[in-house]
């Protein structure tokens, strides 16, 4: 079952069930169909359509914003910010699929070669409630330039955004099998994998999610894609405004309440500085409120759902029960909504729960290195390697350090990001591939060796 449910009342706001084995495989079978037609349309026609879909999602803007905050609980503000990004992406593969897709001659020994860039057929896409539309642009738009044809399984509890999603690209002129929407269950996705036409599987979601994608995918020799989840560490050298930096890394971590994969979970500041910046911290957070996302006054939206929410609560006191300092927030808002007060935590211990475990949630987590080298180890004692970030007034010191940490991304004076045009994925228990930008396009790929 695919269903709505307003985080902020708990109410159903719509249903849909998921299609039957036999239908799933039909629409596998729509999108095969599909693809030879649109792999074989000339690369500035596919260009010109992923134009005319950026178009649709900015002059829908402000439903789609609407949608997220129902479905699940997203700010306006961030909604919209949402779209913004959306359409980026998808007139940044517009603008440079020639290139992109240009054939790449090779100097080989005894005569010439060209790696040519083709399309390889249907590819699944398992996509998450958190940037319900952001993460599908990320995932269609390269798949789209480069000729696939594709499926895509969003989350079960934003339906009316999935619905919306395709009914932009039938506006923008996607003929109807080039993308499919799929309301099926998890456990149906293998049976999808398993089909002979599907060439690929990218996933954005949970670790667990990954594990059973990757594994479904390894037995039927399927390429996948993973972007997990994410601890990213934020290192703070120095500050020439602490009051400034802190209100930069709160309202960072904070935006969708906490809940991005690549948010500065782990705020790591050197001895000289860390009590005046863990001071600056607690006020920035407490200057924040939780409420109701159609108020002027919120800053923080309700996690996306009660469960979710008495989850990373039960996640903070754990954390206290195991040593840590709780300075701020951390307590559910009322007995309905799925609002948490944010929170602040520091003196977590190595070895214990919050320690080791992603918290999706609006919780900030600070902690105290002596030196440089101990602000590196700490920031590399984690299993996961999504995103990291370095702060100081001296921006090459920052990047030396930043080019020590274990991670598939690194931002030197902000606090995470994704845009169009930069790569984006992980390492270690974060995920597998790269999104976005020059490299995301070949993912999906047949990276051909013509020699001649």
């Amino acid at each position: 079952m695919f269903r709505g449910v307003d985080p902020m009342t708990g109410q159903a706001l719509s249903e849909y069930e998921t299609l039957s084995d036999d239908h799933a495989q039909s629409e596998i079978a729509v999108a095969h169909a599909a693809f030879a037609e649109w792999a074989g349309r000339p690369v500035a026609e596919r260009a010109e359509t992923a134009h005319r879909i950026a178009d649709e999602f900015e002059a829908r803007s402000e439903e789609f914003a609407a949608l997220m905050a129902r479905e699940m609980g997203k700010i306006p503000a961030e909604g919209r910010g949402e779209i913004s990004t959306v359409a980026s992406i998808f007139r940044y593969y517009a603008d440079a699929a020639a290139d992109l897709l240009a054939d790449q001659p090779l100097d080989i020994v005894g005569g010439a070669a060209t790696i040519r860039r083709r399309p390889t057929g249907v590819i699944l896409g398992v996509m998450p409630w958190n940037y319900p539309v952001y993460q599908v642009a990320r995932f269609v738009a390269p798949n789209l330039v480069l000729g696939n044809t594709m499926l895509l399984k969003h989350a079960s509890n934003c339906p009316e955004t999935a619905l919306a999603i395709v009914e932009v690209l039938a506006a923008a002129g996607v003929p109807a099998g080039v993308y499919r929407n799929l309301f099926i269950s998890a456990a149906q996705v293998e049976s999808v994998i398993a089909h002979p036409a599907v060439q690929g599987v990218s996933l954005t979601g949970s670790e667990r999610a990954g594990r059973a994608v990757a594994e479904a995918a390894g037995r039927h020799l399927t390429k996948v894609v993973l972007e997990l989840g994410g601890s990213d560490p934020l290192i703070v050298l120095d500050s020439e405004d602490v009051a400034e930096t802190a209100a930069d890394i709160v309202a960072s971590r904070l935006s969708n309440a906490g809940q991005a994969c690549n948010a500065p979970k782990r705020i790591i500041v050197l001895d000289e500085l860390y009590d005046e910046m863990l001071s600056a911290v607690v006020s920035a957070t407490r200057a924040h409120r939780a409420g109701d996302p159609a108020a002027a006054s919120t800053t923080v939206a309700p996690l996306v759902s009660r469960a979710a929410a008495e989850e990373v609560a039960a996640q903070v006191r754990r954390a206290v029960d195991e040593g840590a300092e709780l300075h701020t927030g951390g307590e559910l808002v009322d007995s309905v909504s799925s609002l948490m007060s944010p929170a602040v935590l520091s003196g977590v211990l190595p070895g214990t729960a919050a320690y080791e475990e992603e918290i999706f949630g609006p919780v900030v987590v600070v902690y105290r290195a002596h030196d440089v080298d101990a602000a590196v180890r700490l920031a590399n004692d984690t299993t996961f390697g999504l995103g990291s970030s370095v702060f100081s007034a001296d921006r090459e010191r920052a990047r030396a350090v930043a080019s020590r940490i274990d991670a598939g991304m690194s931002y030197v004076n902000q606090a995470g990001g994704s845009q169009a045009d930069l790569p984006f994925g992980g390492i270690k228990r974060s995920g597998i591939g790269r999104e976005l930008g020059p490299l995301g396009i070949d993912e999906f790929a047949n990276l051909m060796t013509v020699r001649h």
